[in-house]
């Protein structure tokens, strides 16, 4: 009787054993029919209307359409934009947004296009403006800088820094967001500030709107890009190049458009100062 006991109750574990063996194996199946998922990091940081801290913008609608039209699921992730790009150097997530080109970004990620990115496979437009003083004379004629009389200031991390050293002016990159570039701006601290075309709608209409004024020409427009990690580009070629060709395909379709139409105009794109 016990060798018969002992016999059932190894029976029964090797049972138990096989069946938990088939659960995980189906579990693994059901998710390998799942969508793949792809993590996306992007600053923390409000940059309407194209995307703010809590999730909301055109960029985010423009990935979420594209997540619908080639059957991904992407993962956004928020953090300061400095460990953003490290993150995916290190190929910690497969891709950071929006992303304008700088030659040595590629030792960071892959643009669509490569050394010379497709601009056709852009996730948006923008431009960087200088913002004054209401009474300065620091002035910009499209190629040169006047009458600046301290550091010109401009976030952490971002390409305009490198457009700015190349007029031959002191940059102060400290500040991590655009309101306080400004204030650093009317306590005398900068002789000007750049920052994006739509930060500066923001606040120019806002309560430092009174003590500030932006220069009419714009520093520079340029195209932002998703920018892929290394490793995805490499590992699955074919997947990213589907993402950059759906990021194109669904920005000039109807549904996007429409999205933009609403949004863009209240960050005064082509009606910036």
């Amino acid at each position: 009787m016990a060798v018969g006991s002992a016999w059932r109750r190894k029976l029964l574990v090797n049972v138990l054993g096989i069946g938990a063996g088939l659960a995980a194996v189906s579990a693994h199946a059901l998710q390998a029919g799942a969508p793949p998922a792809i993590t996306l990091c992007y600053e923390r940081a409000n940059v309407q209307p194209w995307r703010t801290e809590d999730g909301r913008g055109l960029n985010f609608e423009l990935l979420k359409l594209v997540g619908q039209r080639e059957g991904i699921r992407f993962d956004f992730q928020s953090m300061p934009w400095k460990r953003c790009l490290a993150q995916l150097k290190a190929n910690a997530v497969d891709g950071a947004f929006a992303v304008s080109f700088k030659t040595d970004r590629r030792e960071i990620g892959e643009y669509p296009g490569g050394a010379t990115p497709d601009v056709a496979k852009r996730m948006h437009i923008d431009r960087y403006i200088l913002i004054r003083r209401k009474g300065s004379s620091v002035a910009w004629d499209g190629k040169a800088l006047h009458n600046v009389d301290g550091a010109i200031g401009a976030q952490l991390g971002y390409s305009v820094t490198d457009l700015l050293r190349s007029l031959n002016v002191t940059v102060d990159e400290g500040s991590q967001r655009s309101d306080e570039l400004v204030r650093k701006l009317l306590a005398g601290r900068l002789a000007a500030a750049a920052v994006g075309g739509s930060d500066a709608h923001t606040l120019l209409t806002g309560p430092y709107g009174p003590q500030i004024e932006a220069l009419p020409l714009p520093l520079v427009e340029k195209p932002y890009f998703l920018l892929l990690s290394h490793r995805l580009v490499e590992r699955q070629p074919q997947l990213a190049r589907r993402i950059w060709d759906a990021v194109e395909a669904v920005r000039n379709g109807e549904q996007y458009r429409k999205l933009e139409k609403s949004a863009v105009p209240a960050a005064g794109k082509g009606k910036q100062p």
